[in-house]
């Protein structure tokens, strides 16, 4: 089977992905708004239908809240789905949050209660962004970033809600530019065959090199560097090389001696307060909103669809786990880690940049198409769950025709 024709018709031995946007005034239509609107390109606060007490679990002292609310209306999916990641491109001045809810619906038609999936703010002056721990039941769990259907008991259909709330004081709303959710089905003795050509071999695109091991020790209070810093490393990578980033004064907390204080500050600024860990995908694809970029998750199917990025200039954030000796090179064995593919060879192996390295210098690897592409996308190893961050400006690439689109 080519890769092109990967994930075709209703077999359930194949994976399957989707994804759905809202990000025009037409992708609202179905759309249930009390107290937002979309205006002039985004979700905005126009009046305070609610308000809330809103307790901050990790520090921060409890503050009442004007919230409104919008719904995005049951959306049917192409496939019964075992998992669901939603994301977002927002802009939360201080002051201000986003809390992003889901729901789902079974084959007998049963509805699930509301999970919070983020209470989101791009700083961290007012309140924590942080996911919910402990939402199981019947219909799955919310598992930090991404809902798990119950065994057996996948998602035929969805419902959104984003709640844009302001402290009494703040001058102003969130605004939501993107919205999105990533649905798929990833069969759990699924073993990916190699894909073929997609246009990209011999394309390396030049994404500055970043090592989280030189961080090893920085910043305690948000997971201490080093090992556990693979996602904000690569985030700052994905920032920098469109030319954004945070200023000096953004990072005059920072020590000075730091040789790349963006890592440290991109950090902060993913951290998840109850996961305590800076891996959430979604909070890493929405933080470069900070800096005008639009950003998402989900999951590709192969390494041909992640070639057509790399044709369009975006590099990809992969998500990957693997054993010592599944991926030749390595040298390690992480329980998960991030790692940037920033093109391929003439013969179309893999070119990354890895930053569980010792210096920003080794950061830059080639690795076995064969072997990243199945540690990549196997059920165990990662389900080819991605997140990219790019200008308004530089467009996606199309979809693969013929297949349900999930970019």
């Amino acid at each position: 089977m080519t890769s092109e024709n990967r994930g075709r018709g209703t077999d359930s031995s194949v994976p399957r992905a989707v994804l759905h946007r809202w990000a025009e005034a037409r992708d609202f239509a179905g759309a249930a708004f009390k107290g937002t609107a979309w205006s002039d390109g985004a979700l905005r606060l126009e009046f305070a239908e609610n308000t809330e007490t809103f307790v901050d679990q990790h520090g921060h002292e409890t503050l009442a809240w004007d919230y409104a609310t919008c719904s995005t209306g049951w959306r049917d999916l192409p496939f019964p789905a075992d998992e669901l990641i939603p994301s977002w491109t927002a802009h939360t001045p201080t002051g201000t949050r986003l809390t992003v809810l889901l729901r789902v619906r079974d084959a007998g038609g049963a509805v699930s209660p509301w999970y919070v999936m983020a209470h989101w703010a791009s700083t961290d002056e007012v309140v924590h962004r942080t996911t919910v721990p402990g939402q199981t039941g019947p219909f799955g769990t919310a598992d930090v970033d991404v809902f798990v259907a119950q065994a057996g008991r996948p998602a035929l259909a969805y419902e959104l809600e984003v709640r844009l709330a302001r402290t009494q004081d703040a001058p102003e709303g969130p605004t939501v530019r993107a919205l999105h959710l990533a649905a798929s089905s990833t069969p759990p003795d699924h073993r990916p065959t190699v894909s073929g050509p997609g246009g990209a071999w011999g394309r390396i695109l030049d994404v500055p090199r970043r090592s989280q091991e030189l961080h090893t020790g920085h910043s305690p209070q948000w997971d201490g560097g080093g090992e556990a810093w693979s996602a904000p490393a690569c985030t700052a990578m994905l920032t920098e090389y469109f030319g954004c980033g945070p200023g000096d004064d953004e990072m005059a907390w920072i020590d000075p001696a730091d040789t790349a204080p963006h890592v440290d500050f991109t950090a902060r600024a993913v951290y998840d307060y109850a996961y305590r860990g800076c891996g959430n995908w979604a909070f890493n694809a929405a933080h470069p909103a900070r800096y005008g970029l639009d950003g998402l998750v989900t999951r590709l199917r192969s390494l041909n669809e992640l070639e057509r990025f790399i044709s369009a200039g975006i590099p990809i954030a992969t998500a990957q786990s693997f054993r010592i000796g599944e991926l030749a090179g390595a040298g390690y064995s992480p329980a998960g880690s991030i790692k940037i593919v920033c093109g391929f060879t003439a013969d179309g192996d893999v070119v990354v940049n890895d930053p569980l390295s010792a210096t920003d210098e080794e950061v830059r690897r080639t690795y076995p198409r064969g072997e990243f592409e199945r540690v990549w996308l196997s059920a165990s190893g990662g389900g080819g769950v991605v997140y990219f961050v790019h200008p308004s400006d530089r467009p996606r690439p199309d979809n693969v025709p013929g297949l349900d689109p999930n970019w």
